[in-house]
């Protein structure tokens, strides 16, 4: 036990490792990834995104579990953080929000850049699921995990570090032998620039290290907890709008 949560804690500061120097690399290049008006009207860039998919990507990879394991995790984090990169970059003057906004106009033929993220992650939920579990109602309740994890984490990210402390919270139970460790340690190392307002996670990041998370709960948890998991994910998505708004009272406080 004690040696596994030595490698696991050991997978978390590979974790921030990466996350670090992926960060500074970015942040030195003449053009940063994206920038972002934030909610007090300053500019700042969406470095901290690309640099959480790739810490928790390679934190995920060292860690002491089935490779099966290790690669469901890797695919829903890759996968998200592509199909968030995707919305900020070519979502971001889209005035759009919400599930039903963006179903809406996928109904009258558009593509938007939410529908991509929407499907997508939803696409790499199922499959990372299917690596997971081996009956389909463990499959299903699995992809509805991950991918809305994803979501719940990203509904978060209307202030700074508020998507951080999510996936510290949601990630505290997993931690010992884990997969929770890798987005965690991301997380961390990403945390006191996302705090001083000098980059945002942005819907890249919020969303990779969401999906980690939900990986790691799928990983972690029989029939029973997936549902309730499950059940309390889809409720957050219908009432996301007012999870922004508490959000953004407690950080305003």
């Amino acid at each position: 036990m004690g040696a596994a949560f030595s490698r696991t804690l050991a997978a978390g500061a590979v974790a921030a490792a990466v996350a670090g120097g992926a960060y500074r690399v970015l942040r030195a290049r003449p053009r940063p990834f994206g920038r972002r008006v934030n909610h007090a009207g300053r500019a700042v860039d969406l470095c901290a995104g690309p640099a959480a998919v790739l810490g928790t990507a390679a934190g995920t990879a060292v860690l002491p579990l089935p490779a099966r394991t290790r690669c469901a995790a890797v695919l829903a984090v890759l996968a998200a953080g592509a199909c968030g990169a995707h919305d900020d970059l070519a979502g971001a003057d889209d005035p759009r929000s919400g599930f039903r906004a963006h179903l809406g106009a996928l109904r009258d033929g558009e593509v938007t850049s939410g529908a991509v993220k929407l499907l997508g992650i939803g696409a790499a939920g199922l499959a990372a699921a299917a690596l997971l579990k081996e009956h389909p109602v463990d499959r299903v309740l699995g992809a509805v995990v991950i991918a809305g994890t994803a979501h719940l984490v990203n509904l978060t990210d209307v202030r700074p570090a508020a998507a951080a402390v999510t996936v510290f919270a949601l990630g505290a139970p997993g931690l010992p032998g884990g997969l929770a460790a890798a987005p965690v340690g991301a997380a961390a190392v990403l945390l006191a620039d996302d705090l001083g307002e000098r980059t945002m996670l942005g819907d890249t990041g919020a969303h990779a290290l969401g999906a980690g998370i939900g990986a790691a709960i799928v990983a972690g948890r029989g029939r029973a907890g997936l549902f309730a998991h499950a059940a309390g994910l889809a409720a957050a998505a219908v009432y996301g709008a007012g999870i922004g708004r508490v959000v953004r009272a407690v950080a305003d406080r």
